[in-house]
């Protein structure tokens, strides 16, 4: 199987799309369980929201949890994680900025780099807008110090943005961005050992891309981000 953390739901909704094979949940679950199919296991996320040592800027929580949107670009959120590789027995790391929709749950932009710094976020942000020109959605974040940056919120100002940020220690504000960290690295990364770079940055890019254009959700109406984004746009 080439998605081992797939659960019984998520196997049955893969079977109907992409196999025309229809059954409901039970008997799925069933089969599940007689051939002993167990998807992985969520891990704990440790990740909370902190605030910089030295903050330039603080925001209000104005998206303050409404985590649903009418329209794509609406509602953007945003934030850091990293990853770990290993070189012999050197630890080395790698950051991910990304920028998640709340309206699809499409991941509209993501940055990988070797440094967790301003120009990793800032180029993410520079990637969102160019990919969706005009767009002027609310921005939220956490308090990390490329947030809290005056140039940070400078850019948001003059792309006609307005800016969010997680109180602290309220890992829940930021709760579908922080979700979608524990997706991947429960889906992809943990329980697996990366020896080099290029594997793992491969493995991030290849997820984003199966997450954005295979991977059903059904709070989406059994539809893939894409799918829901580009529904929209039929209609609109």
């Amino acid at each position: 199987m080439d998605s081992p953390d797939k659960g019984y739901r998520r196997i049955r909704d893969d079977l109907e799309r992409y196999s025309g094979i229809k059954a409901n949940d039970k008997r799925i679950l069933r089969i599940c369980r007689k051939k002993g199919i167990k998807s992985t296991i969520k891990y704990s996320n440790n990740g909370c929201t902190r605030q910089a040592a030295n903050p330039q800027f603080i925001a209000e929580n104005v998206l303050n949890r409404e985590f649903s949107a009418e329209a794509p670009n609406h509602k953007w959120l945003t934030d850091v994680t990293e990853f770990k590789y290993y070189i012999g027995i050197e630890v080395h790391k790698i950051y991910l900025s990304a920028i998640l929709d709340l309206f699809d749950r499409r991941i509209v932009s993501f940055v990988i780099r070797d440094s967790n710094n301003n120009a990793l976020v800032f180029d993410t942000f520079d990637a969102a807008i160019a990919a969706n020109p005009g767009a002027t959605p609310l921005c939220h974040s956490d308090r990390g110090f490329q947030y809290t940056n005056r140039a940070f919120h400078a850019k948001l100002e003059a792309a006609g943005m307005t800016q969010s940020m997680s109180r602290v220690a309220k890992c829940i504000d930021n709760g579908p961005m922080e979700g979608f960290w524990g997706i991947l690295k429960r889906e992809r990364y943990y329980g697996n050992r990366f020896t080099d770079r290029d594997t793992l940055v491969k493995m991030i890019e290849d997820y984003i891309e199966y997450y954005n254009t295979r991977r059903l959700q059904r709070k989406l109406g059994i539809l893939t981000p894409f799918e829901k984004y580009e529904q929209y746009l039929a209609v609109a």
